[in-house]
């Protein structure tokens, strides 16, 4: 009996032993991840948060800096200035007009290669009202550079250069981009080429509200990568070296870096580069409806079951949405498939049609989900394609013949047979009004409204006779 108790005893005391030992080599050694040759091997170390491209724990930013710096140039603009004034008292006996030439004004950004054959994205805000452009490469090569189209609405230009067998920058995908992930900023801040910066992505969809144009797409990736003057039009790439976005804006208190920068997203770009090279005019696809955020307080407002979708306010009359079926107070779950919760998807979405194709819309009434098969329009309020040559600040002007050059006593001018939904518009001009003079220069015939607002200049003063022959004339900046 008393050996029974005895065994039971050390047995008891080997497991324990055992136990203690076990946990002691949990808790208290490190172990040691071993090769095969016996020395410790990091890669079956796998860090979930860090690209695949790190060496010794620390990120490596060097293989998509190296495949995109080159492809990333510096974008400079020259804009000639002049002061013109008018007397009416002189110009009635005399025929003659004041103007006093300025120093031009210089400009600079960026902008990136996406063609071996010379085509560069910027943004058209580096080359707005511009005369001259000039591209330097970062091998210091110096081209000429033309305007082969601009859209104003979402911030983008396409230049092209006599050039070939240029280093370029492949497209990406924004749409996989995910908070947290990993981007570079290449551009040209400060007149210093060749800069290279890095963040990570803070949101995207985020809308500003800083373009002035009414058809204004704002759908912005916000990071944490440094930018400053000089960087606009410059490229943003994850860490593959693939382009997922263009730089175009910081939100700052004193003009300098201030911790979030702003970049459109590739899937806007792509679009809006096919459209201009191929027509020199984005083909904007319109459902024909205005849009809100979903809320808490219009959830409250219109008694909704949730926040979800895009609320829709207004339709268009004539619209594609009308046409469809489509109610003020439908919210737009997705399109094609692609869910949207906020106003800047939805637009940015859009970007990828043109007019005369088909959507699918998910709609939420009343609770209730049905699918809506909508044929998209273009600003006109039909399916046709838009060429630069069809419409100019979204009107339509003809010749003037020499019975009207001798009624009004003018040598030429531009007549508006359709002033559209624009600018013109809104300022009161209409159809039988004729111009004759665009940005302080003289409009001799409908070519030289085109030459004079080419290249994304904006106008910023415009002159003209009614068909009562009364002179006008608006003058939008100094």
């Amino acid at each position: 009996m008393n050996g029974k108790r005895i065994f039971g005893t050390v047995l008891t005391a080997v497991v324990g032993g055992i136990i203690a030992l076990f946990v002691y080599s949990l808790l208290l050694e490190k172990p040691e991840i071993k090769s095969d040759n016996g020395s410790a091997n990091p890669d079956l170390v796998k860090f979930t948060n860090l690209p695949a491209n790190i060496e010794g724990g620390n990120l490596d930013f060097t293989y998509a800096a190296e495949r995109t710096v080159h492809a990333v140039v510096h974008v400079k603009t020259v804009t000639e200035q002049t002061n013109r004034y008018r007397n009416p008292l002189y110009e009635f006996f005399y025929g003659d007009q004041y103007q006093r030439n300025l120093q031009p004004m210089l400009g600079f950004g960026s902008g990136v290669i996406i063609s071996s054959d010379g085509y560069i994205v910027t943004n058209n805000h580096v080359i707005e009202n511009s005369d001259e452009v000039e591209v330097v490469l970062n091998d210091k090569r110096t081209f000429k550079a033309s305007v082969v189209g601009a859209d104003p609405s979402t911030d983008l230009a396409l230049l092209k250069i006599k050039a070939k067998d240029l280093i370029f920058i492949q497209y990406g995908n924004s749409d996989e981009l995910r908070l947290g992930e990993w981007v570079l900023a290449v551009g040209n801040p400060f007149n210093l080429t060749s800069t290279v910066t890095a963040g990570i992505v803070s949101a995207k969809g985020r809308n500003l509200g800083i373009l002035p144009d009414q058809y204004r797409i704002e759908s912005f990736i916000q990071t944490d990568a440094a930018l400053n003057r000089g960087n606009s039009g410059g490229a943003l790439v994850n860490t593959k070296g693939e382009l997922v976005g263009i730089n175009a804006a910081i939100i700052s208190p004193n003009g300098g870096y201030a911790g979030n920068s702003f970049a459109i997203p590739v899937s806007i770009v792509k679009k809006v580069i096919e459209d201009l090279k191929e027509f020199g005019e984005v083909q904007r696809a319109l459902l024909g409806v205005t849009i809100q955020d979903v809320t808490d307080e219009l959830v409250k407002e219109k008694k909704l079951d949730k926040i979800e979708g895009v609320y829709i306010n207004g339709l268009r009359e004539n619209g594609a949405a009308i046409e469809a079926g489509i109610k003020v107070d439908d919210i737009i779950i997705s399109i094609n498939g692609f869910k949207v919760n906020s106003t800047a998807e939805l637009q940015e979405k859009m970007t990828e049609f043109r007019p005369k194709e088909k959507v699918k819309l998910i709609i939420k009434r009343k609770g209730k989900t049905k699918q809506f098969d909508v044929v998209l329009r273009n600003m006109q309020g039909n399916t046709n394609i838009i060429r630069s040559t069809d419409l100019i600040l979204d009107a339509k002007f003809e010749e003037l013949d020499k019975e009207v050059t001798d009624r009004y006593k003018i040598s030429g001018g531009a007549k508006i047979v359709d002033v559209g939904n624009g600018l013109l518009s809104e300022l009161g001009l209409k159809k039988g009004y004729i111009i004759t003079g665009i940005n302080d220069k003289e409009v001799n015939e409908v070519n030289d409204i085109k030459n004079y607002l080419g290249g994304g200049r904006a106008l910023y003063s415009i002159e003209g006779i009614q068909p009562n022959g009364t002179f006008f004339s608006y003058k939008f900046r100094n």
